[in-house]
């Protein structure tokens, strides 16, 4: 048997039997702070732990009261999208490509507003499996790449994840969706929801990815997980934080804080966060997410790094809550050191993350 499908086999069978460790080996190499960490500009970073009359936060059932008035407060600022309707999902192509089935989909995300994306599964594979929300970075090829069509091998982060056992959904994101621009998406999208951001929208079509992966027969609905890189990852946070049947996240070099990268674009948040009082942050999204396992990965010190060891500053800020549920949080860090990119061992990492916090 070829290597490469012997991995593959020996990983679905890892996969399907359970059998992982409760936590992986290095979890205290990513969950370890380097000492005064620095975000130049990083935004307000109120407290979690303290209510707005200065009570003092200690439990995890004090906490679910405070996380419902943080969550109303970032839906609100989000703007309100339609309710989904039916999925009204159809299959548009099928191909093989060595152990993994690749469907190019259609379906309705907004009523009437039909999305593609493909739909990766392991073959030769019985039983109910772990899926993968999969968000494809900012390219032309779209969802392509992602899904192993075309491109570099380390962007094809669906296949590769298909080929170790899981079932994968990669959406289109809006922006490439039947326009020639990101600007012509954004005013379209306001077109039809003027009072919902950018992010607003990648965060309703990513829930319609997680729909569609609770509609098939083989997925475990209770081992859903989510992985993207640079835009993908933007938003895995926001998916991960809003949708609680998202079990594990891997967000690679998406920028956690808000002048990482372009996150006052109009297809993400806009101008609102330049405001030196804008009383939002991303900490408070990675708090929403405990204590469901959330790995961001870095590049710091290499080119165009949107992520490294100055995130620990928002990281650090939602710990405490994270540590209100375990000593042992699962909010960690992995930080490469060679810029916006996906480097092969990394990928390992990321692989065996998901691997492990999906099979429990």
């Amino acid at each position: 048997m070829h290597r490469s499908l012997l991995c593959s086999v020996m990983a679905v069978v890892a996969i399907q039997s359970h059998v992982s460790a409760e936590d992986v080996t290095w979890l205290s190499e990513v969950t370890q702070s380097p000492a005064n960490p620095v975000m130049e500009k990083s935004g307000r970073i109120v407290p979690l732990l303290r209510t707005a009359d200065g009570q003092e936060i200690r439990t995890v059932e004090q906490w679910q009261q405070q996380r419902s008035v943080i969550e109303s407060a970032w839906r609100s600022f989000l703007g309100a999208m339609p309710k989904p309707q039916e999925l009204n999902l159809t299959i548009l192509k099928s191909e093989q490509s060595g152990t993994v089935t690749r469907q190019l989909i259609e379906y309705d995300a907004e009523p009437g507003q039909r999305v593609q994306g493909y739909l990766l599964r392991p073959t030769g594979v019985s039983g109910r499996l772990p899926a993968i929300v999969g968000m494809h970075q900012t390219t032309d090829s779209s969802i392509d790449e992602i899904a192993g069509v075309s491109g570099r091998d380390a962007m094809q982060l669906g296949l590769k994840l298909a080929q170790r056992g899981f079932v994968v959904m990669c959406p289109r994101c809006f922006l490439w969706q039947d326009v020639s621009s990101l600007n012509e998406a954004v005013a379209t999208h306001r077109q039809r929801n003027p009072q919902a951001l950018g992010m607003a929208k990648m965060l309703y079509d990513a829930q319609r990815a997680v729909d569609v992966l609770e509609s098939l027969d083989d997925v475990d609905h209770n081992r859903i997980g989510s992985i993207g890189h640079s835009l993908g990852a933007k938003e895995v946070l926001y998916l991960a934080a809003f949708d609680q049947r998202i079990r594990a996240s891997v967000s690679c070099e998406g920028g956690i804080g808000f002048r990482s990268t372009n996150w006052d674009a109009p297809w993400y948040l806009g101008s609102a966060i330049q405001n030196p009082e804008f009383a939002l942050n991303h900490h408070q999204l990675l708090a929403l997410i405990a204590p469901r396992p959330f790995l961001v990965i870095g590049g710091e010190s290499g080119p165009g790094a949107a992520d490294g060891d100055r995130s620990w500053v928002l990281l650090n800020a939602a710990t405490p809550v994270w540590k209100l549920y375990s000593p042992q949080s699962r909010l960690g860090l992995l930080n490469h050191h060679q810029g916006h990119a996906i480097p092969e061992d990394t990928f390992e990492k990321m692989s065996e993350w998901l691997s492990v916090y999906l099979s429990q």
